[in-house]
């Protein structure tokens, strides 16, 4: 027959105690571009996907040695999530029914027959890269600022929540917060389609430095800065200060250019994301109230004022 073309290659792992399957099955799957991992036993099926994030479909008998097919069902469900989805197939003989049916019940998306009809095999993978595709999609819409495609403010306080609370005494970690200034004059003086084309131009030159960056609304962004301590993540966020100050926007009748302030501050042992994101949003407020265009660091000294982590202050 001919193989049927897929949209991508996919990592799949197919399980079975009978090499002779394990071969025809893994055959089947490498000829329609998919690389495979073949196992004999569920708990080497497991340690290979838990290792490998890349891995998008499982492919198990019920019945396996030691660790059962139901068993890694389970297991590989429990290492699935939004950002990593799992298509786990279950393939069964007819005597098999009930352990199919829990198989299902535990984490399996589906089944076939075993052995599997090639036609049918490859009808499965179609769904599964299907659903993976549109897991993914899903994912992308619900985290992703749909004007600047960064992380959206729920995205970045997730991941960036995530780091924080991973870390421990010997980790060095920053945020930087930065917005435009005067950003409400851009939006009154060439209307908001000049200022979107400004908060692209700065999330632009944000994303590049390949760090946590989120926009967490209007004109207004977060940065967290991996293994960077306060002096390192000063000097970024002045050559992000200067490298927004030559963002030039064109309109019809004359060049935009804008200016943004910068809040600077190093996480300490046992903060949250909320704890780093006040100093670095009071620093920020620091900085509007020294004149704009400056990057500040928190400093014990200033006022919280009862700020939460953004400050309702005209910038």
């Amino acid at each position: 027959m001919r193989v049927p073309k897929f949209g991508r290659p996919m990592q799949t792992i197919v399980v079975d105690p009978s090499r002779t399957v394990l071969r025809i099955v893994g055959q089947l799957i490498e000829a329609a571009g998919h690389r495979v991992h073949t196992f004999c036993y569920g708990r080497e099926a497991f340690d290979c996907l838990r290792a490998n994030p890349g891995i998008e479909a499982v492919i198990t008998s019920v019945e396996l040695p030691t660790i059962s097919g139901i068993e890694l069902c389970r297991m590989a469900r429990a290492l699935s999530s939004s950002d990593r989805p799992i298509y786990i197939m279950v393939m069964s003989s007819n005597r098999e029914q009930g352990k199919l049916i829990k198989a299902l019940e535990v984490g399996a998306d589906d089944y076939i027959g075993k052995p599997p009809a090639t036609e049918e095999l490859y009808a499965r993978l179609r769904a599964a890269e299907r659903l993976g595709s549109m897991q993914r999609d899903l994912v992308r819409l619900a985290t992703t600022d749909s004007l600047t495609a960064l992380l959206n403010r729920r995205a970045f306080f997730g991941k960036a929540g995530h780091v924080c609370a991973q870390a421990h005494g010997d980790s060095r970690l920053s945020a930087i917060m930065f917005d435009i200034d005067h950003f409400k004059r851009i939006n009154d003086g060439y209307g908001h389609g000049t200022g979107d084309q400004v908060i692209r131009a700065v999330a632009k030159t944000a994303a590049g430095t390949n760090e946590i960056v989120g926009r967490l609304g209007g004109e207004e962004f977060a940065m967290l800065l991996i293994d960077r301590a306060l002096p390192d993540a000063l000097i970024l966020a002045e050559k992000l200060r200067a490298a927004m100050a030559a963002i030039e926007i064109k309109t019809d009748s004359e060049i935009v250019r804008v200016t943004l302030s910068f809040g600077v501050a190093e996480w300490e042992f046992g903060d949250t994301i909320d704890d780093l994101l006040r100093r670095a949003d009071l620093a920020l407020y620091q900085a509007k109230a020294a004149g704009r265009n400056k990057v500040i660091a928190y400093d014990p000294a200033f006022s919280g004022g009862g700020a939460g982590v953004i400050r309702s202050v005209e910038r």
